[in-house]
């Protein structure tokens, strides 16, 4: 008889992001309940017999009551669907595990199970979960496939494998003993003590190894702009030889890492374009990489360009370690702005030292964009 469940990984419920400020990290924290709350749904569609969740239920384990109480009642509102949560390296079964709070205990819907030992749990008939908890921050050795000591064949029974942690096959050094090894998980696949290992750690969806059995679910909204395939959940089915994953989307957000060169007018107004074709720009994150030289009126649109994208958009970030702009000034820029007195003297005094080259010349640039700007400049033309 096929089974079908859900495999999900890395909530991280309670995370914050640096460039997300004010009513935008608001957001983003609702995002990432309603991204598992959107995969209940989905899982229950599909007809999934229960939901594992492998690794980083929580950001960390001092978090506020509220986010703990907040994720309860998302998963409270997917009842009758079994969900079965795994401690991974955010929120390890420590002394100051979340998942021993009081706010937890207190409130943790029935549907909800905490996977805190090795101990196999049977999660449907016939249907073993082999958990491997983290119990401590730091592991000293491999998390995973020590659970998979002293199994044995049985036959018409179907195993799951629910670890988290770092596959060795993806980190360039193989020989860091708390990687976990793919080979052990593909050869208990071959011999038919496992049927399926869901991984958590990686926030990407990824299979691997050749089995087709072994994957990441990736995280269900996106963390970081690095990430290949966030934002979705995986619906299992295995029906005895065959084994079908299928990845559904639940994410909402999106990270977007934008390099651009700016060197005349045209390219702001491409810039701007770019950025107004956007969609969903509230629940978007832009990190910018500029390049090239403009002059002072042509940076005063650019900036106006990226002032409006930052008021739309959920963050705007500069992406410096890839960015090499200049702003020169362009006499043609000055001439009309008819300064006189002590003004015209430091137009003068700026206009020399932002063309030469010295330490201070950024600083001069910074000062004459200013000037520029409180003369009037950034309304001519």
């Amino acid at each position: 008889m096929a089974l079908k469940f859900a495999h999900t990984s890395d909530w991280q419920w309670g995370m914050t992001r640096h460039f997300l400020k004010g009513e935008a990290q608001s957001r983003y924290t609702q995002a990432r309940f309603d991204a598992v709350h959107e995969a209940g749904r989905v899982a229950a569609a599909h007809g999934c017999a229960f939901m594992v969740a492998a690794g980083d239920v929580f950001d960390d384990n001092l978090l506020e009551p509220q986010i703990v109480l907040r994720g309860l009642e998302c998963l409270s509102e997917l009842d009758p669907l079994p969900i079965y949560l795994l401690p991974g390296n955010h929120d390890p079964l420590d002394a100051t595990a979340i998942f021993r709070s009081p706010e937890f205990l207190s409130r943790c819907p029935s549907n909800v199970h905490v996977l805190g030992s090795p101990e196999i749990v049977e999660a449907a008939p016939h249907v073993d979960l082999v958990p491997a908890p983290w119990t401590a921050k730091r592991p000293s050795t491999d998390p995973v496939t020590p659970v998979l000591d002293g199994l044995e064949h049985i036959p018409g029974r179907t195993r799951i494998v629910i670890g988290h942690g770092q596959v060795d096959t993806l980190n360039p050094n193989r020989l860091d003993p708390t990687l976990v090894r793919l080979d052990d998980l593909e050869e208990a696949i071959h011999n038919g003590l496992v049927h399926y290992v869901a991984l958590g750690d990686r926030h990407s969806t990824t299979p691997l190894g050749t089995t087709g059995r072994i994957w990441y679910s990736g995280t269900p909204e996106v963390t970081s702009y690095t990430e290949k395939e966030p934002g979705n959940i995986l619906i299992v089915e295995l029906d005895g030889a065959a084994a079908h994953v299928a990845p559904s989307r639940v994410g909402q957000w999106s990270f977007h890492e934008l390099q651009f060169e700016a060197t005349r007018s045209d390219d702001v107004e491409r810039i701007g374009q770019q950025l107004s074709d956007i969609s969903d720009k509230t629940r978007t994150v832009v990190k910018l990489a500029l390049s090239g030289t403009l002059g002072i009126a042509d940076h005063a649109r650019l900036q106006t360009v990226l002032g409006t994208a930052s008021t739309l958009f959920a963050a705007v970030e500069q992406w410096e370690r890839h960015s090499d702009f200049h702003v020169l000034p362009d006499l043609s820029d000055l001439d009309h702005l008819g300064l006189t007195g002590f003004a015209s003297v430091a137009l003068d005094e700026l206009t020399q030292q932002a063309t030469a080259n010295a330490v201070t010349a950024s600083q001069a640039q910074d000062a004459l964009m200013l000037l520029y700007r409180l003369a009037g400049g950034g309304h001519a033309r």
